[in-house]
This record gives C-alpha cells, structure tokens and sequence, in this order.
C-alpha cells in the first residue's frame, strides 16, 4: 500500500468503539466520515469475528466449486436468486454502463431465510436458501458466519450514524427486517476460466448497490482494485485480519451524495500467476423492504436526490447485470 492511499483506505480499530470512550468514539467518527467521502472504503480491525470461521467456510465452499458442471447445475439460479451462479451469470460493469464480457468468477448466493409479513414480498426477497447436499457442512458454518455478520452490521451502522452528526440509529431503525446477501465468489486461475478477453475481469468495474458491504478477502495479483480521484485504479490495502468496508449506492444517495459508493473491480487472472485462485466472502447489508431513502439535507448532505424506494433501486441494478441465459 502506498502513503498516498493510507490516509484514503485508512484501518479503523473497532475495539475502542465498543469501549464507549467518547473522545475515542469522536476520533473514529471523523475517520470514517473522511474515508466514505474520499474513496467510499476502509478497513475495520477488531470486529471479533473468527478467522477460523472464515478459513472453514472457503475450505467447504471450494468443495462444492471444483464440483463438475453437471453436479452444479440443478443448483443454478439467475443474478439476485438463491444459489449457484455460474460462469457467465453476470458482467458487473453493465451497472454503470460499460459493457464488457461476462466476469470471471462463480458465487454462492445465500440470504435472510426468515420469512416477511406480505406474501408478495416473501416472492420476490425471500425465497428459501438452496444450500447445496454435497457439502452439509456449508450450512452451519455459513449460518453461523450470517449471524456474526448481522451483528457488525448494526455495529457499523450505529457508527456511520454517529459519523454523520446523527442519531445512532438513523440507518439501524431501517434495517429490522433487512434482504441482506451473502455471496460467496470462486475466482479460479485460467485453466478454468480460459484467457480471458479484452475488458474481461473477475468482476468488472462498479459500485455496490445498496447499504453497507462487509468483504472479507484474499490477497493476490488479480485481486481488489478501488478507484480514486488522484491515483486512480490502485490495489486495495489489505490485512488478513480486517474486513474490507465500503458503502453502495443506496447509502450514498442517503447521504446526498457526502459519502461515496465506491468504485471497484476485481483483476483478471494475471499471465504470470495464471494459476491463481482466490475466494471472497461478501456481505450486503440492505433495508427492510418498503424503506423509502430519503437524502439527509444540508449541510450535511450535498445533493438533494428524489426520494427512491430501496428494493425497487436494488432490483433495478441486479437486472441490470444478468446477462441472458
């Protein structure tokens, strides 16, 4: 990492957080909202989610991944289903108009299973989670893994609240009943994937869509690239301890455009490590269905946006990266 993207990406230590000091609760505060208005990213260190867990989770998923094709396909769902979505499922940059070939990359897709009062929402949000019958130890270890991440997303909502001059609960309040997903990304070196195209990438260029984003990665050449003004694409910080943080475009819009839903992409397998295999655990938090997103006003909102309803906005984004079948 080098000095120009520190203080851009900075490492926020949660363990004074919870302490509740006040002067300490301040200084993360500022560094927050400093970081969300520069690159829309940062890293959090002590969150108290197990390493082990996270190590377990890949170990089990790959299993499933290196599975042949036709063992994987009665799994098969399209973008924003529950499931497996395999290559060519999806081109991210669609999301902001660049078309570029399908990425490069496999996922698990899982998320909230407790069901919602409106039967037309349960359709749509809430479908029951497909958990795959070659690898039952998935389930448990991801059901765990969900349940510690519902817990630092409140955590990190309290937080961006308090960044914002806010009530503690001005975004948790929304949240009580949320659509968050989980997905779980295989990028497989090119002797799965093939030689990749011109403008091909493990996951294009794009912002998250809705809240807040908890990614916990792995580090490599064709790994995580986020996008700032004055340097622009540089390799994302990385600590194997920490989550990677960043906000989507819901949260910027929330904000009137004060924080940024940060930009990023994924690198293709490199040529000189064209065996390259990576995993990522990516967690989106989302709202209650029905939140309408209102921006916070001046002065500390910058841009006045039309009120949204979320899942409309989410929906909209997730067609908008399927490719056809």
């Amino acid at each position: 990492m080098s000095e120009r993207q520190a203080p851009r990406i900075p490492t926020v230590d949660l363990a004074p957080w919870r302490s509740g000091d006040p002067r300490a609760r301040a200084r993360i505060a500022r560094t927050v909202d400093e970081a969300l208005r520069g690159a829309g990213f940062l890293l959090v260190t002590g969150h108290g989610v197990d390493g082990g867990l996270r190590q377990r989770i890949r170990e089990a998923a790959r299993e499933f991944f290196v599975l042949p094709a036709e063992v994987k396909e009665p799994y098969g769902v399209r973008v924003g289903g529950r499931g497996w979505l395999g290559p060519g499922a999806e081109a991210n940059g669609y999301a902001e108009g660049t078309e570029t070939p399908p990425d490069l990359k496999e996922s698990l897709s899982f998320a909230t299973h407790e069901p919602f009062d409106d039967p037309v929402v349960n359709a749509e949000w809430y479908a029951p989670n497909v958990w795959p019958a070659e690898v039952p130890e998935l389930r448990p270890l991801c059901e765990e893994y969900l349940a510690r991440m519902a817990e630092l997303e409140e955590l990190l909502l309290a937080l961006l609240g308090e960044a914002l001059g806010l009530e503690p609960d001005f975004f948790s309040r929304h949240m009580a009943h949320p659509t968050y997903g989980f997905n779980i990304n295989w990028y497989p070196g090119r002797e799965v994937v093939g030689e990749p195209q011109p403008g091909q990438f493990r996951i294009g260029p794009h912002t998250d869509f809705g809240t807040v984003t908890i990614l916990d990665r792995q580090a490599g050449k064709g790994g995580l690239q986020v996008w700032t003004d004055d340097g622009g694409w540089q390799d994302a910080p990385f600590d194997p301890a920490a989550f990677t943080i960043n906000i989507g475009d819901l949260m910027a819009r929330w904000t009137g455009d004060r924080w940024r839903s940060g930009r990023h992409r994924v690198l293709p397998p490199p040529a000189d490590e064209p065996a390259e295999e990576l995993m990522s655990l990516v967690y989106f938090g989302e709202c209650t269905p029905g939140t309408v997103v209102r921006s916070v006003p001046a002065p500390v909102g910058r841009v006045a946006y039309a009120p949204v309803d979320s899942h409309v906005y989410l929906r909209e984004k997730l067609d908008s990266i399927a490719m056809e079948p």
